[in-house]
């Protein structure tokens, strides 16, 4: 009974956030209670399920909100603009080099973990470049959505939050033997930048424009290189004389993240108090940029609590311990040890049936009790999840972000999943085999 009671509760989850009824908050916090209470369990259990799921959450909580501030903080003051202008500039002109340097850029963009942020400080930057060139815009937005899901694996970013909440570990914990995976997947991400370039350097040879758009490219370079600057944020804001300094800041920041002697969540809160009054002195000015960056740091984090709430009273109640049981007796014994590559695998399809909430807290604590009764690590089984899914964030309609960045290129949903879909997943399979060789997985 307890499995087809958590069962139940999972699938109405899925569905509400599947169907937008309600927000994943509502739905996290009010369908798991529904189903504790008809399993026969009492408000004071309940009760103590919640602070159970709660106390495991907490610090991945302090962690999101700081970070977010911080991060906030050093794009209002144009940190990474100089970096990015000049990346435009250095590719300007060369279809090879404006595809590969659109993966740099995407991944430098994305150093804060929000998509939306990235997309709007590269569409608007890079869109001209490609039109003048004659490049496809739904290749700058495979590249770009690509780059950015190889970066959303950082600690502050989405999918490691929840995995760390649904875990009950560190996020950073996570994230560290992540990091030579990122590094190898940017490197190979700039390689099929190359082959698409080089693709689309040939489609562009086909054109019966190719003339006039090489003569037109020729001459404009100058307007070109000018005219991707970065205006996504008011000039007020910006600090250049204090460059070095906040990148200093955010290196250390980095650099302590790695080491892992100090809790996340308190650097980043250190972090914060020193580069908020370094960058805007005047008290009003703190307090505008953190109401600025509030909505986004208050969004996520409640979302977190949320889904400790709701792995809380599922833990508690033993009903995802069951669920896990029962399923193992129904899937051929064959499949069950290799559950979570399986699932990793089909990832990225299960992007454009399952938004994100729903694979990271409904699927992957389920996935996660199975494979582990095994002897597979919790860690091991999160990674393939991860890996197999991440790489396809924004090729997804549930992702709010892509259907900005579709709005800011002017293109369509349907046309950019048939255009990046394939050379999405089958990116994401080669990470899965090269996290399994690395000893990730």
């Amino acid at each position: 009974m307890l499995s087809i009671i958590g069962l139940a509760t999972i699938l109405v989850i899925v569905l509400l956030l599947l169907t937008n009824r309600i927000t994943p908050i509502i739905a996290l916090v009010l369908v798991p209670i529904g189903g504790a209470l008809l399993a026969g369990f009492g408000v004071t259990e309940i009760g103590e399920f919640f602070n159970d799921g709660i106390s495991k959450v907490i610090n991945v909580v302090i962690m999101f909100i700081f970070a977010i501030l911080f991060f906030g903080v050093m794009q209002d003051a144009g940190l990474f603009d100089p970096i990015i202008n000049k990346m435009i500039a250095i590719s300007r002109g060369n279809v090879i080099a404006v595809a590969a340097g659109t993966v740099i850029i995407a991944a430098i963009a994305h150093l804060d973990g929000s998509g939306a942020s990235t997309f709007l400080i590269t569409i608007p930057a890079l869109l001209p470049l490609y039109k003048r060139l004659n490049m496809s815009p739904y290749l700058l937005l495979l590249l770009v959505g690509t780059s950015a899901s190889i970066m959303n694996m950082v600690p502050w970013a989405g999918p490691l939050g929840r995995t760390a909440s649904v875990l009950g570990v560190d996020p950073t914990e996570l994230w560290r033997p992540l990091i030579p995976l990122q590094v190898i997947g940017l490197v190979l991400l700039v390689g099929m930048a190359i082959i698409l370039g080089l693709r689309e350097k040939r489609r562009i040879a086909r054109s019966t424009e190719l003339n006039s758009v090489s003569l037109e490219a020729a001459a404009t370079l100058e307007t070109v290189a000018s005219s991707p600057q970065l205006d996504t944020r008011e000039d007020v804001l910006a600090r250049p004389k204090l460059l070095w300094v906040n990148l200093l800041i955010t290196l250390t920041l980095i650099g302590m993240l790695v080491w892992g002697i100090i809790p996340a969540g308190f650097l980043f809160m250190i972090a914060l108090s020193i580069a908020l009054p370094i960058n805007y002195p005047s008290v009003k000015m703190q307090m505008e940029r953190i109401k600025a960056h509030a909505p986004n740091a208050l969004l996520m984090a409640s979302i977190i609590l949320a889904a400790g709430s709701f792995l809380g009273i599922l833990n508690g109640t033993g009903m995802l311990k069951a669920l896990a049981t029962d399923l193992v007796d129904i899937l051929p014994a064959m499949i069950v040890p290799y559950l979570h590559i399986v699932i990793g695998v089909f990832g990225v399809p299960f992007e454009l049936i399952l938004n994100t909430d729903a694979y990271y807290f409904a699927l992957l604590p389920v996935v996660e009790q199975i494979v582990t009764s095994y002897g597979v690590d919790s860690f091991s089984a999160a990674y393939a999840m991860i890996i197999g899914n991440i790489i396809g964030t924004f090729i997804s309609p549930f992702a709010p972000a892509l259907w900005l960045a579709l709005g800011l290129a002017g293109l369509e949903m349907g046309r950019h999943i048939r255009y990046s879909f394939l050379w999405v997943w089958g990116f994401s399979l080669v990470l899965l085999v090269v996290a399994i060789i690395i000893g990730i997985i």
